[in-house]
């Protein structure tokens, strides 16, 4: 399958410029095509996970992609999908979360061999420029006209308190990016979401005026949820960060275990590498038996990998298991999935194992006074490594340990507490 035809397959064609001369190019050799990335947080989010995952879709049928860090135009603000304008950055600001969303953008892509990505940042091509120089060189090129006619434009000027010219100078910017990046870099695509295609047209006609080449583009549905909110969050409204030191691979997985049904196979082909076939039979067999929820394991566990690596993927999985699976064998559970638990539930260092259950019960809040305690036992109601206790007067020893390290505590079926020796 083509690259266009099966970006269609799996949604992700919103919009592009001449479909028939695109597909043309794109099946006469490898293009050079560019998304860029906006350093607004000191961590990417999973709004641009389609547009990393559309760069190595593209890089693996064989064609060029630039990952462009916006060092730049993180300074303006892009005000395509919002209400409000953004804070500006100062220089130490851009730099911290340029620091942070780079090796974000390297590890979706190969920097080596015969399809090999480029990492650029268009501060590089634009801090030297003057402003009679941008307006004399670009905006000569640019009508008003065409500017205000932008949804993002427009959206903006009929409500609140209006737009800025800095945030309405941003897809100058953004045009300026393509065409450099056409004269220098021979690039001749530019992809992006569907809230981007303004600024997109817009630096593909600066391209014809110019230079005189031919520009295209592309863009994608926004990734929404079934009410139209966009996919940032999750139910609790934590923000969903690649970065495993803002967000852990195991709350990220954790994102995409409840997700609706309705919208597993459309995550799914967006989302993963898994051919459109595969999804279909897949997700033929989640319908068969929902409540196993194979369909968002599955997303769950391809994201994961994608995002966090094998290891974590793994780990993240067999912790989710662990907590909300009260038949999970725990006498079998990996180190690093109890590592992972460690972040996620209530947890006691302690020096010394040796104790009482009442006393252990108590001290780590799972249980509010002795008498609590004794009455959670005789309801059945506590448990230490799965095993549930009978003996108001057991006690934890060294051979309750698991990997010689922890323990760990339930009441119930949702209240944990990791015990951690040493």
């Amino acid at each position: 399958m083509d690259i266009l035809s099966d970006l269609e397959a799996r949604g992700l064609i919103h919009d592009t410029t001449d479909r028939d001369a695109l597909a043309a190019r794109l099946s006469s050799g490898p293009i050079v095509l560019y998304c860029g990335f906006d350093p607004t947080a000191d961590s990417l989010h999973v709004g641009n996970l389609i547009g990393l995952l559309t760069l190595r879709r593209f890089q693996l049928a064989g064609h060029l992609p630039i990952s462009l860090a916006g060092g730049a135009t993180g300074m303006v603000g892009d005000p395509s999908g919002r209400d409000a304008e953004r804070n500006l950055l100062d220089d130490d600001g851009l730099a911290k979360n340029l620091e942070g969303i780079l090796p974000q953008l390297r590890m979706f892509l190969e920097f080596e061999g015969e399809s090999a990505a480029k990492l650029l940042d268009n501060r590089a091509w634009t801090v030297g420029v003057s402003v009679l120089e941008f307006l004399r060189d670009i905006g000569k090129h640019v009508t008003v006209n065409q500017m205000v006619a932008k949804d993002s434009v427009k959206s903006r000027m009929s409500e609140g308190d209006g737009i800025s010219y800095t945030e309405f100078s941003y897809m100058l910017l953004q045009g300026y990016d393509y065409l450099w990046l056409a004269e220098n870099e021979k690039c001749e695509l530019q992809v992006g979401g569907s809230d981007q295609w303004g600024n997109i047209v817009l630096g593909a006609d600066l391209i014809r005026r110019k230079l005189g080449q031919t520009a295209h583009a592309l863009t994608w549905p926004l990734l929404t949820k079934p009410d139209g909110s966009k996919y940032g969050k999750t139910a609790g409204g934590e923000t969903i960060w690649l970065s495993s030191e803002k967000m852990s691979p195991y709350r990220f997985y954790q994102a995409w275990i409840s997700v609706d049904d309705s919208e597993v196979r459309k995550l799914l082909l967006q989302l993963t590498f898994l051919s459109p076939e595969e999804i279909d039979d897949l997700v033929t067999e989640h319908d068969q038996h929902p409540e196993n929820r194979l369909g968002q394991r599955t997303l769950a566990k391809e994201l994961t990998t994608i995002v966090h690596g094998e290891q974590a993927a793994a780990s993240a999985a067999e912790a989710s298991d662990l907590l909300f699976d009260p038949s999970a064998d725990i006498s079998a559970v990996s180190q690093s999935a109890l590592e992972f638990i460690s972040g996620e539930v209530p947890s006691t260092q302690t020096q010394t194992i040796q104790m009482g259950i009442i006393d252990c019960l108590v001290e780590t809040g799972l249980c509010q006074s002795r008498k609590d305690a004794k009455r959670a036992i005789t309801e059945g109601g506590i448990y230490v490594n799965g095993e549930r206790v009978n003996e108001a007067d057991s006690s934890l020893t060294a051979h309750h340990l698991l990997h010689g390290k922890y323990i760990l505590l339930r009441r119930g079926k949702k209240l944990w507490h990791l015990l951690t020796s040493g």
